[in-house]
């Protein structure tokens, strides 16, 4: 395959992770390899081009302020195998001057000069009005004036290595400190030092000769140390242009990309909408039509979002209203809470309509979790260990995605203090009280045996009489977005980097009562429903795989043609 054929093939490996950087990547390996254009006899040598260098540097060593020595190496080693035409080399060997930047604080009222910062510089770009001027004396100045075609390496910190080329027409300006400046003699294209300063040669050189750990650096003698690959002048410049042309061209895939995008999630939110507002088995279409490209995340929010709205599915009129499932449940659930054992939340107070959080249907109530929970408790405190033939204990980080996952678990001895009190039963619903901030909150639902596992003392448990609530809804109303935003956040606490929230808390958070018979289909239809969003997250994962591993494949069959 040809280079130009891979462009004209690109929406095949378009749905890979960052497919445009990784052609950039391409463009660059090929240009500095030798491979992106073709050699020209008519073009001499490099070696001619490096006496030719050496003659220029010998003829402005007088006007130089700083002198560089040619670089001193033996060009064993090369990275790679490159035209015969070319030469390696080393970046001090093709530089009039390696010169550090002018030390100095900027000073916004000074006019005349300007100094250029590494934070000045953004995506290869200056916006030279906002360069701040700072006070030099002339004679000073002349020494660190930029001048077109000079080349700027950033030497310390985050930005170690970063690039950038001055322009034909700067304002006047110095180089701050941080920066390291390489002056290009008039036999080299300065653009093609660019290139190879943006290539994956040049990073991998670069990182293996940093120091420092805390604030990496890298100075001036190491920078002319860089071995770069040097094609003859002639052919520098079709490079360059080469390089101009595709980059180009990788700008255009990536704006198509972004549009895409941009007209998809138009198109997803337009879905959701249409499904919001009539959320009927027939229009489940328009929710997970592949055109939208709904991300699976958005997907399962709207799904539980529209579960505790009332409208995923329909109310029966038959149905038992929660009113009068809450009044039977009130005269019960003292004498269920002293038959199993435990003791029901008390002192919960009563519920005003100004803490409703949201519409629901006239068939539905809403109520504490305390009015409505036989026990909420904190799990053991007990120390794990990983004997898998004892007690397993979920952990906060059991908890992903509203699943309570049987992975990485640990173990407590079956005869701790907190057992058997402590023990699981099926349908606990399980919630995550202290962890950083965004995690707060995460909850599931056990569905083991009982008495058979226990959980940690990160996570509260609540139990639900099962006779008069269905806990799987419960645990999908926990984990809806209206729970979090208005049930948690306003009550999170923070302290030393962690989150806390308590039962006490717990117990008063606000959620919806469908009646039973509803309850039951909802949880029915959100099991459906999360399915299919299942299906689609593999299908979308297959599809990004199969576009990474045909990108990588197109990609070694061309770097295998050098």
């Amino acid at each position: 395959m040809t280079l130009e054929t891979f462009f004209e093939k690109f929406n095949l490996f378009a749905d890979a992770p960052d497919a445009v950087p990784k052609v950039r990547e391409l463009v660059l390996q090929l240009a500095v390899h030798g491979t992106l254009v073709e050699q020209k006899l008519h073009d001499g040598d490099a070696d001619q081009l490096l006496s030719a260098i050496s003659r220029e540097r010998e003829a402005q060593a007088a006007k130089l302020r700083t002198p560089l020595e040619p670089a001193l190496w033996d060009g064993d080693g090369n990275p790679f195998q490159i035209p015969s035409t070319w030469a390696w080399t080393q970046l001090g060997n093709v530089a009039l001057q390696i010169q550090y930047g002018y030390t100095a604080s900027a000073d916004p009222s000074a006019t005349d000069i300007r100094m250029l910062r590494i934070t000045d510089i953004q995506n290869n770009r200056v916006d030279w009005a906002s360069v701040p001027g700072c006070r030099i004396e002339s004679d000073e100045a002349e020494k660190y004036l930029l001048t077109a075609n000079d080349i700027l390496i950033a030497r310390t910190g985050g930005t170690i290595g970063k690039s950038f080329i001055v322009p034909d027409a700067p304002v006047k300006s110095v180089f701050a400190s941080y920066l390291i400046r390489i002056t290009p003699p008039r036999s080299i294209e300065a653009r093609y030092l660019k290139i190879f300063l943006e290539s994956a040669l040049y990073w991998t050189q670069l990182r293996s000769m940093s120091t420092g750990t805390g604030q990496p650096n890298v100075n001036g003698q190491a920078l002319g140390r860089l071995e770069i690959p040097l094609p003859p002048l002639a052919e520098q410049k079709r490079i360059v242009a080469k390089v101009d042309e595709l980059m180009a061209l990788c700008d255009r895939l990536e704006a198509q990309q972004q549009e895409r995008e941009t007209r998809h999630a138009a198109l997803a939110r337009a879905s959701l909408a249409r499904f919001a507002d009539a959320p009927t088995l027939a229009n489940l279409p328009f929710l997970f039509h592949p055109s939208y490209s709904i991300p699976p995340a958005d997907l399962r929010k709207s799904i539980l979002t529209l579960a505790v709205q009332g409208k995923l599915v329909p109310q029966d009129p038959n149905d038992e209203p929660a009113e009068e499932l809450l009044s039977r449940l009130e005269r019960e659930l003292p004498r269920l809470a002293k038959q199993q054992g435990v003791r029901s939340p008390k002192n919960v107070p009563p519920l005003a309509a100004e803490n409703y959080p949201h519409d629901i249907p006239e068939s539905w109530r809403w109520s504490r979790i305390g009015n409505l929970a036989l026990v909420i408790d904190y799990g053991t405190s007990k120390k794990s260990h990983g004997d898998s033939s004892k007690v397993p204990v979920y952990r906060m980080g059991n908890i992903v995605g509203g699943r309570l996952l049987d992975e990485n678990l640990k173990y407590v001895d079956a005869d701790i203090d907190d057992l058997p009190g402590l023990y699981l039963k099926t349908d606990d619903i399980l919630f995550n009280r202290t962890n950083s901030y965004e995690l707060v909150g995460k909850t599931s639902i056990f569905t083991g045996r009982d008495d058979t596992a226990t959980f940690a003392s990160y996570l509260i448990r609540i139990r639900l009489p099962s006779a008069f609530l269905f806990p799987p809804f419960y645990s999908v109303a926990m984990n809806a977005q209206y729970f979090r935003q208005t049930q948690i956040e306003p009550e999170v606490v923070q302290q030393c980097g962690q989150a806390n929230f308590n039962g006490t808390k717990l117990s008063l958070t606000v959620v919806p009562v469908p009646p039973f018979a509803e309850q039951r289909r909802i949880a029915a239809k959100v099991d459906q429903l999360m399915a299919l969003v299942d299906q689609l997250e593999a299908q979308l994962t297959q599809s990004r795989t199969t576009a990474e591993k045909l990108l990588e494949a197109v990609v070694a069959e061309l770097t295998a043609q050098e």
